[in-house]
């Protein structure tokens, strides 16, 4: 009887231990997708000479809660006092360029600090910001990010309106912003499997004078990322000491915000 209560405690804690380990790898997938994303700013023109806005921080939020939980900084922050009337006719600044998990991206919250001005002929007034954004205007997204790929968030100030002269004063004004926020993914996504999966293999296509390229995993897996939209040759280079040749595919379309899936590629 004893022995037979051994094993099943070594059955039970092998089965504990394969559980554990599983869902570490499962948790390790999902954390290393991720995508590239950038914030930039501009502005539709205002009747001001200058309307000076000082930026501390870009946040994201994975959902779309009122709560203050959940809020993480993009990080590769260009802080700064931002004119925003240099920001019309197309022009716009890069406030945040950093890689973030992929997923469902409900907010982005712009954080303001409190050095913002107008200048109106020639005279410069403090720019107040009411007490109940001072912790960073929120912004709804709404957008899911695809693995691999690029987004361009742009936050385009509209001034006529967000600029605010409070009543029965005489320079005295509110920020009240008027933020519309619109996404463009600039790049898409080449995946696939390769097979033998035995043989690990490198896929490569040229964007312009760069090679993207990524090795195959032990699935004879692999996805190159950051593909700008356009008709790409995928190379298949397997290793050497296979004697197999390479394998060149010609007219592989990638659409922006999109993974192209070549499914099964086999080496002959």
């Amino acid at each position: 009887m004893k022995k037979v209560k051994l094993n099943l405690e070594i059955l039970l804690l092998t089965l504990l231990l394969c559980l554990f380990f599983t869902s570490c790898n499962s948790n390790d997938d999902n954390n290393s997708q991720t995508s590239k994303i950038s914030v930039r700013m501009s502005d539709a023109p205002g009747d001001y000479d200058e309307v000076n806005v000082e930026v501390l921080d870009v946040k994201i939020k994975s959902n779309s809660e009122t709560g203050e939980d959940g809020w993480v900084s993009i990080g590769n922050i260009t802080p700064g006092i931002y004119n925003l009337l240099d920001l019309t006719g197309g022009v716009n600044v890069l406030l945040a360029d950093n890689e973030v998990p992929s997923g469902y991206l409900g907010q982005i919250r712009l954080v303001l600090g409190e050095h913002n001005t107008v200048i109106k002929d020639g005279t410069t007034y403090p720019l107040k910001t009411p007490s109940a954004q001072q912790s960073g205007l929120k912004l709804k997204v709404n957008q899911t990010l695809v693995p691999g790929v690029t987004y361009d968030f742009l936050l385009d100030f509209d001034v006529e309106h967000s600029v605010v002269v409070q009543a029965g004063s005489s320079g005295n004004y509110n920020l009240h912003p008027v933020i519309r926020v619109s996404t463009n993914a600039v790049s898409g996504a080449i995946k696939g499997i390769v097979t033998p999966i035995a043989v690990q293999s490198l896929v490569s296509v040229q964007v312009g004078d760069v090679t993207v390229s990524a090795y195959t995993n032990e699935l004879g897996a692999f996805q190159l990322n950051g593909i700008p939209a356009g008709t790409y040759t995928v190379t298949i280079t397997p290793d050497p000491s296979s004697a197999l040749p390479p394998l060149v595919i010609p007219n592989i379309v990638v659409v922006n915000g999109q993974i192209t899936n070549m499914n099964t590629l086999a080496l002959q």
